[in-house]
Formats: structure tokens, sequence, C-alpha cells
């Protein structure tokens, strides 16, 4: 841990450090508010990915979760890649580690499966799979499914079954979902609807049917931004992680936004996305570290379902 000169707070440190190791700050939409207001892109995981190929860092810090430093990282292999809190997980990518997968796929050779991953998960899992999807793409990706292969949509079940109301294409969906999204329930947003009954609810697929079914909007968060913006409504239930509403009110800072509540919180934290903080973010630009590694044999593998989500017209 370094120590702060005279003079620097810690944001002061952070950013005089990020031009010091010609490095790119990225921060999930789920950071809390210090490290979104120090970063250089706010935005989703792949998204953020591809911001950073298109600048000159040497060195990307992302501020989310594990899967999606190791996107990061697959996208841009020849760059230096640090994950403020290397404990900072997922549920939903751990729901499915690659060795199941493969196990599971090796048991079944007469399914004959197209295995479309949603990004979050892990590099070994994208490494097994035919096409990434984003929970922005997921409905084009699944349309654009080989008509004569059963589809095994992993590992968020919550979103497969979205996309299947949205596509009307069967798929097996993997047993998978995101703790937080899975803490609403429709019982904790019929009570805030009935406080804010003018107020469009806009929940985000991995949340679960009965929520669903509520809400007015069902959205990527990228999606949420410019719905939000463009909606003639002056304020939304906002049914995602609470770190969502931070951004929100950044853009869109002339329209109020609720959290979703939970059955037993007022609003919903990932307690993973949570790890970062702005000491930690600056502690791992003082020592580049802990950086993401990715054997290359997993790491080519890994991008091509990437590349083939992206030739999708």
């Amino acid at each position: 841990m370094v120590a702060l000169k005279e003079g620097y707070d810690l944001a002061s440190e952070v950013r005089r450090l990020k031009v010091e190791r010609n490095a790119v700050i990225l921060a999930h939409n789920y950071q809390v508010p210090e490290i979104q207001d120090v970063a250089d892109f706010v935005g989703d995981s792949l998204g953020l990915s591809y911001r950073a190929k298109e600048t000159h860092a040497d060195v990307i810090v992302f501020c989310g979760v594990h899967f999606m430093a190791e996107t990061a990282k697959i996208v841009n292999p020849g760059r230096t890649v640090i994950l403020p809190d290397l404990e900072a997980g997922c549920s939903l990518s751990d729901s499915c580690p690659a060795d199941q997968l493969a196990d599971f796929l090796g048991r079944h050779p007469e399914k004959n499966y197209y295995v479309i991953a949603y990004i979050n998960c892990s590099a070994g899992v994208k490494a097994l799979s035919d096409i990434i999807c984003t929970s922005g793409n997921a409905v084009k990706v699944v349309e654009n499914a080989p008509a004569d292969r059963n589809i095994l949509f992993v590992p968020d079940q919550n979103l497969g079954s979205w996309v299947m109301e949205q596509t009307g294409r069967k798929m097996d969906l993997w047993k998978g979902a995101c703790y937080v999204h899975v803490e609403f329930t429709q019982n904790s947003i019929q009570k805030i609807r009935e406080v804010y009954p003018e107020a469009p609810v806009v929940a985000h697929p991995e949340c679960t049917y009965a929520v669903r079914m509520l809400a007015d909007e069902v959205c990527s968060t990228e999606k949420m931004v410019s719905y939000c913006r463009n909606s003639p409504a002056d304020a939304f239930i906002i049914v995602t992680e609470s770190g969502m509403l931070h951004r929100l009110k950044k853009e869109i800072p002339d329209k109020e936004f609720i959290p979703g509540p939970t059955e037993h919180c007022s609003c919903a934290d990932c307690r993973f996305m949570k790890r970062n903080t702005l000491e930690k973010l600056r502690d791992a630009l003082d020592a580049l570290q802990p950086e993401i590694q990715i054997p290359e044999a997993i790491r080519k593998r890994a991008e091509q379902p990437i590349l083939r989500m992206l030739d999708l017209k």
C-alpha cells in the first residue's frame, strides 16, 4: 500500500497513478460511485473491454468482477489487465464451472448442442461455447442460431427463459442465476409500485419471471440509460443492482430513479461488486497487481465465440 503524498486525496492519487502507468480505468455499472467517478469508461462488461481496445493504454484496470477482467484479457491479450480485488467473483459465473459444463456436454453427444454462453461466465466456459451473447443482444444471437441444432443456454436460466419468451425458440437452460437479481420478488416490486404508481418499472432480464411480468421494460443496463432518457416519465423504479442508479442519476440528472427493493432490503447490493474500493484501485495501480493471466490456448478458444457474436449482422 502506498502512502498518500501531502495535498493528494485518494481520487487524485488514482488519477496520478493512472497517468504514470499509462492505464485505462474501466468501471462496471454496478461499482461504487467513487470508482465510477474516476473511471475513464463506465458501462457493461463486453462494451468496456472493447472501449479499452480502442485506447493506447498499456494497462487495463477492470473495476468489476473476475469474469469481466478475464474478458478484457481475452480481447486485449497484449495488455496488462488487473483487478483491484481478486476475490470479486460472481455467483452466476460460479454456477457454471467449466469442468462441469465439459462433463455435461461429454455425457450428451446425442444432443448436438449449440452452446450459447451469456458473457457472465469464465474464460473456460467461453472456450467451450459456440457463441457468446450479452443481455442486450441475446435475442438476436438466439434468432440466428442454427435451426438444426439443440441449444444449450448457459449459465443464466432467467435470461434464457426471457429469451425463449421473446423468440419462441426452445432451449435447454443451465440452472444458474445471479443471486442479486433473484432477490427481487413479485411482492417487493408490487409494494414499491404502490408507493410510486406512475413510475415505470425497468427490470434486468436476469430477474425471475414473476418480476419480469410486473415490469414495463425488461432490458440490459445499457438499454436502461436510453429507455429512461427517452421516456416521458419523470421517475423510474430500477430493478437491478444498486450501482446502476449512480450512472443513471449522473447521465439523466433531471429525472428520479428509485431502487427496486428486495424482500429484505430497500436496494440490492452485490457483495462481489462492492469488494472493489477506491483504496484497492489505488493499490492495484501502484503494484500492477492482482494481474489476470489466461493460458493462451484457452484465451484463443474463448475469443472465437466472441468474434462470432460480433460477426452477426
